[in-house]
């Protein structure tokens, strides 16, 4: 049973999303102007995808940590994107700007992208880059709009 559920994938699931969690009910008028159902379809497979396999490991679609000290060296850099991704949200809070939107959407990728290689987790890696590209299209993509 513990080779089936990712007791740090949990932790760190909970830690990024609590932030995420407390900002929608706190602006929960604001709308996202992105109008691209088949990114943001894209984008929702690839998150709910990525949230569950950091909690649930798939029986072979995953090999594990994959060297030695893989899982100090998971926690280390998870940790530090982590605490990262949240002195972000505090320091940004209430702007609203390429660096947030960049930020807040590549260490989330970066998160999930690097523990599906830390862990060989094939589905994890496929996930995370559906998400990783839709992801930081939709957040940076306001910034880019032509008038």
């Amino acid at each position: 049973m513990l080779d089936f559920i990712n007791i740090y994938g949990i932790f760190i699931m909970v830690i990024i999303m609590v932030p995420n969690i407390i900002y929608a009910i706190k602006k929960k008028n604001e709308i996202n102007e992105n109008n691209n159902g088949p990114l943001i379809i894209f984008e929702q497979i690839g998150r709910y995808g990525c949230f569950a396999l950091m909690i649930i490991n798939v029986p072979y679609t995953y090999y594990g940590f994959i060297f030695q000290y893989a899982e100090i060296v998971y926690l280390i850099i998870n940790g530090i994107l982590i605490i990262s991704y949240i002195i972000i949200w505090i320091i940004c809070w209430n702007k609203n700007n390429k660096f947030k939107s960049y930020s807040l959407s590549i260490i989330p990728t970066a998160i999930f992208m690097f523990s599906s290689i830390m862990f060989g987790y094939i589905l994890l890696f496929i996930f995370s880059i559906f998400f990783g590209i839709c992801h930081i299209i939709i957040s940076v993509s306001p910034f880019y709009k032509k008038d």
